[in-house]
Order: C-alpha cells, then structure tokens, then sequence
C-alpha cells in the first residue's frame, strides 16, 4: 500500500500525556505511509477543480446513457426491419414500431434500475441491470402477443430485442471506460470524508488512491480517539469523531466513509446520519472484511438490525468441476490451433541459441503439491548458475527475482516475454490438471517456504497461466499487493470472474506493461 509520509504537529505541548497504545498507533501509521511510495495523491486544489458538483457529472452521464439507450434501441428496431423483410415490402405497422422501440426499452431498462446512479462507474450491476432488461422486455412481448393474439413477426422480435439488449451492453462498456479515463485525472469524482482510527483512515487512503476507476477520492479525515496528527496519508486530518458534519461543509465533501470503529455505535452512527441527511450527504459504512466482493455478502434485517451475511467462498462443488472442463476443453483446443506457433518458436529459440527450447522448473500447485511448469526458455542455459552474481540488482521485494533489464535474458525471450508468448507451454500443465487458466501466480518452493497462514491461502486453488496479477501490472506490481491480488481472487472466485480476467488478459499482452 502507498501513502505519503504523516505529519505531527505541534497543536498540544510534547508534555501531555498520551495512551502507549495511541502512541503505537501514531508511530504504526507513520511507518505504514514511508513504504507507500506509488499512490498519486493530488492536491487540494486539484480535486476541487476536478470534482465540483457529483451531480452535475452524475446527470450528465445518465442523460448520455439514456440518449445511447434509445440510439441502440433504434438501429436494432431498423436491423431486424431489414433482416426479416430485406427492407422491401414491410408492413408500415413495423416501422412504428421500429419508432416506438426506443421508449419500450427506456421504461424497461429503468424499471430494472439501469438509470440508478449508485452503480455508474463499478461493479457489473449497470451491466446485470441492462441485461435484465432486456430479457423482461423479450418475455413481456412475447406473452403479451401470445395474450392478445397481436399478429408480430418472431424474426423481428428475436432479432430486435437481443440486438438491442447486446448493442446496449457494448456502448454501456464503452461509457464506463470513458468515465475511468476521465477519473484518472481528477474528474468525475467523489469526495469523501474518511471516519475511523488512524490506520484504517491511511489503509483506505492507499487503497483509493491506487486505484481511481471507483470515483472516490479522500479529501479529509476525522480521527477516532484522539490525535495529534494534522495529516495521514497526504489527507489533512479535520478533528474527531465529533466534527464529521463541519469536516464536510469545510472541505465541500458529498460523501462520508465510515470505517469499523467501536466507538461509532448505532445510536451514534444513526445521529451522525441525521447530521448529514439535511445536506444531503451519502454515507457509507465500511465492513470490517478484506477484499470480499458483494457476491458473497448479504445484508438481512433480523430483529431491526441488519446483519452482513457472508457466504463461504465457491471452492469446490459443481462450479469448480465446470471450470475444470472449461480448462482442459479451451487448453486442448488452445493447442491444436497453436501448433504452427509453437513450431515458429520453437524454431526461432533453436536458430538463435543451442539450448532446449523449453524450461522446466519446480512450482507449488494446489494444497501444496509440487509440479513441473512448462515453459518456452527465454534466459541462457546457465541462468541459474548467474543468478547468485546478479543478486544486488534485484529490482523486486519479497522472495521474487527481477531485473528489468536482466542480462542473462536472449534476444528471442525478451520479445516472447514482452508477448507473454513464454507462457504458452503451460497449456499442457492445464491439460494435465496441475494448473488452472486463471489463478494465482504458480509459486516457487522457497517461495512457500516463507508463508504466514494468510498466504497459504492462495493455495487451496490451483495455480493459473493468467490472473488478476497478470491483468493489473505483473512484475510492476510490489510483492504484497500481487499477494493481495491473489488472495482478493480466492476468496472471490466465480465463473464470471474467470472470464472477465481471460478478456482483460488480452489487453494485458497486447499492451505489455510489467512483462520483462
């Protein structure tokens, strides 16, 4: 995690007494912001010019939405009118509703909740939601006709409606990556007023701050327990926990974080609610859980409270035996398509070097049993025997061994490691069953050897030649955030999720960020 250093200030006489365990705290955090050195903290300034009025933006997307909604709804409506009568000899009762269409799939995309501004930006619920509706529309025409006895053409309905329900979720796509690029400049963004102890305020600060597609963005923090700190993080600390409402008229804030903090109970987290309802200011409360989706979390009102149920991660079952099957079937097929590529490589490594054309080494696969990785050799053939003189330029923290530009690499593997195309060989580890197609990064045994039981965890699933490590920076990453990449995916897990990373891993390649 990344912060910038925290500063003590001389508000109270170095005299006055203060709790060891306060003292611990303050001495903690200041320790956690020196090791946080890659988060971009803007200034002040900054984020005022750049997100003056969440509403403004808030509106101006969703009327953007609604006008693509009808766009997508319209060219459908006019695709089907030409695949099912080639645009010659339509009825005229099809051209109204080709017209009509678009109001039909904006009152069913916002009866599903796809115009509802808590799921712009993140999440698939924007996605979920346009889906949903288009499913509703196709039933509701269909039982309706059905009902009626309204003489409509099935081509044009199974034409219509899903082209248009598909045309809908590639432009949502498109604006929501619009909207993340915008957001990585300051713009279109949240500003949140951060409540809680000291080290939770500065672990949200860097964890919003790595990344900015979400739209929150920290601009002040009210500290539980007392401080002497003015600033965590980069953040100007505004007071305690008794100044949340003046910390947000001070700094113009329209949303307040709170974190899990005992000493924010019900009643006083009910008050602090009212305070904020009369300037209309969003409030949300942070669970005491690490990275765990909403999937596998469900709020449930027993006895007046709201109790956050939180399901058992899908580590086995019917799920897992499907995505077995998806591995050995997409590995085999992978295979038998790649051959001329695997031999135009294999070719180049012989031409170019002596050596074998592929490296095996030793690799701790689920429950801690060892296999063979497979892949193409891009370094010299006495790499290993090198490493031990090249120990000092190690550019990676942890156990890992990089170098970005490392000697012992060839002319052929730097261009298949920028390619990610040395991966390639591990298709057969996953039609042997020792690797997944996406998973955690395949860890070395001296690697294991070092776990705390937090880190065996990434070890109840099987190893993958892709995974959220790969799509979000690979060797750029720092050890303990590629560590906490692999964990957020364990206890995440779902078949779309593995899909969502196999799509972002082309990306990925083509771009070649981290691949050296």
């Amino acid at each position: 995690m990344v912060a910038s250093h925290v500063a003590v200030t001389d508000r109270r006489a170095e005299s006055q007494v203060r709790p060891e365990s306060q003292v611990r705290a303050e001495a903690l955090v200041r320790t956690r912001s020196h090791v946080r050195t890659k988060a971009k903290v803007r200034t002040e300034s900054q984020v005022r010019t750049a997100a003056r009025s969440p509403a403004a933006w808030t509106s101006a997307y969703v009327r953007l939405a609604i006008l693509a909604d009808g766009a997508c709804a319209l060219l459908a409506g006019a695709l089907a009118v030409g695949v099912r009568f080639d645009f010659h000899g339509y009825p005229p009762r099809y051209l109204a509703i080709t017209l009509a269409l678009p109001l039909l799939w904006w009152a069913s995309v916002a009866l599903a909740g796809g115009y509802d501004s808590r799921f712009i930006g993140v999440g698939s619920d924007e996605f979920r939601k346009v889906l949903n509706a288009g499913v509703s529309l196709t039933a509701g025409v269909a039982i309706v006709c059905y009902s009626v006895r309204i003489d409509l053409a099935r081509g044009y309905v199974a034409i219509a409606l899903p082209c248009a329900t598909v045309l809908d979720l590639v432009v949502r796509h498109r604006l929501r990556r619009r909207l993340h690029q915008r957001r990585k400049t300051g713009y279109c963004m949240q500003r949140v007023v951060a409540v809680g102890h000291a080290l939770a305020v500065a672990d949200l600060v860097a964890e919003l701050g790595r990344e900015t597609y979400h739209g929150l963005s920290v601009v002040g923090a009210c500290l539980a327990g007392g401080t002497m700190l003015s600033e965590i993080a980069g953040v100007p600390v505004l007071g305690g926990l008794d100044k949340v409402a003046a910390a947000v008229d001070r700094c113009g804030a329209d949303t307040v974080a709170v974190l899990a903090c005992p000493e924010i109970n019900g009643i006083r987290l009910r008050e602090l609610a009212w305070d904020l309802e009369k300037t209309g200011t969003d409030v949300y409360v942070a669970p005491a859980l690490l990275d765990v989706a909403g999937p596998r979390t469900t709020i449930r009102p027993v006895a007046g409270l709201p109790l956050l149920h939180v399901d058992h991660p899908e580590l086995g079952g019917g799920k897992q035996a499907i995505k077995g099957v998806f591995d050995k079937v997409s590995a085999a097929t992978a295979l038998i398509l790649l051959l001329p590529v695997f031999a135009a490589i294999a070719l180049a490594i012989r031409i170019t070097d002596t050596g074998p054309v592929f490296f095996r080494q030793t690799r701790i696969g689920q429950d801690h049993r060892p296999f063979t990785v497979w892949k193409f050799r891009t370094m010299v053939v006495d790499a290993e025997r090198r490493k031990a003189l090249l120990t000092a330029l190690n550019e990676a923290d942890g156990t890992l061994f990089k170098i970005r530009r490392d000697p012992r690499v060839t002319k052929v593997g730097a261009w298949l490691r920028r390619c990610s195309l040395d991966e390639l060989p591990q298709l057969f580890n996953v039609l042997l069953g020792d690797m997944s197609l996406v998973g955690p990064r395949p860890a070395l045994p001296e690697e294991t050897a070092t776990y705390g039981d937090h880190m065996r965890r990434r070890l109840v699933v099987k190893p993958g030649i892709t995974g959220l490590w790969q799509v979000n920076g690979r060797s750029d990453l720092a050890w303990d955030e590629a560590v906490r990449l692999d964990l957020r995916y364990v206890e995440n897990w779902s078949f779309a999720l593995d899909l969502q990373i196999l799509w972002k891993t082309w990306r990925a390649v083509l771009v070649g960020s981290g691949a050296y």
